[in-house]
């Protein structure tokens, strides 16, 4: 431990020295670094899909200097300082885990979720889905939102109710394919995905590491079908879509 907290300084001391002398770091501000923070974030995201635990404890670090860079900026403005961050988690923590810091039993994990959401609540939050950003990605934005509502008893008892639900969603974007109208459509299709997050969840399945996981299936067998074209001299948008789709199912049996 004591090795850690002298690491941790040094790239504070680090950081206040860039931030004195090096001319992009001095010109930096909280909005300029929010969008490389979320590709940081990004980064990270990948490492932990591929489970490259290189690739994490590396992003980690460029996040970790992200956090450092804030406080540095929030002490500059006197708005707050990096002490007051790190105490402010700290004592979050001790009042969010009672179960741990004080006299309250939990027999499970989902009890610990409903003791979180229930102290928000005291502290002030007017929603047990307030705390869900609103830039979040959809997929996750969904994942997130049913997780917090379960948290207060608004959930199904079983999956075959979801999938009933599901395929009631199904019924209804056949609906509004066949009406015609553009608007139902999209409001039918956006329930459709969000009944099938649902259906993920209760098959304690990640919908967003699912849908990942085909984006790069795809990526992977499309780049195959242009390797397999380009060696035979021909290009993807002079086959037919015969010929192509005969390509990607050969692709797809060898990849297998």
């Amino acid at each position: 431990m004591p090795a850690t907290a002298d690491e941790f300084m040094r790239l504070v001391k680090i950081m206040d020295e860039l931030r004195e002398k090096c001319p992009w770091d001095k010109k930096q501000t909280v909005e300029t670094l929010r969008h490389l923070t979320i590709e940081e974030t990004y980064e990270l995201a990948d490492a932990i899909s591929e489970n490259d635990f290189n690739g994490i404890k590396e992003e980690l670090g460029d996040l970790l200097l992200h956090i450092i860079f804030y406080a540095r900026i929030g002490a500059e403005k006197k708005a707050f300082t990096l002490e007051e961050v790190i105490t402010g988690i700290c004592e979050k923590l001790i009042v969010r885990h009672p179960h741990i810091y004080g006299d309250v039993v939990v027999n499970n994990e989902e009890e610990v979720k409903q003791n979180w959401e229930k102290i928000k609540l005291q502290q002030g939050k007017k929603s047990v889905l307030g705390g869900v950003p609103v830039s979040l990605p959809s997929v996750v934005k969904a994942i997130r939102l049913q997780e917090k509502s379960k948290q207060v008893g608004f959930e199904w008892d079983n999956t075959a109710q979801v999938w009933d639900k599901v395929k009631e969603e199904l019924q209804e974007l056949e609906e509004a394919v066949a009406s015609g109208d553009q608007d139902k459509m999209e409001d039918e299709l956006g329930d459709v995905f969000f009944s099938l997050v649902n259906f993920a969840r209760f098959l304690q399945v990640d919908a967003e590491n699912a849908l990942e996981r085909t984006n790069k299936k795809f990526i992977r067998r499309f780049t195959s079908m242009e390797e397999a074209a380009a060696l035979e001299n021909k290009f993807l948008h002079d086959m037919s879509l015969e010929e192509m789709d005969a390509l990607w199912n050969k692709i797809k049996i060898q990849q297998r």
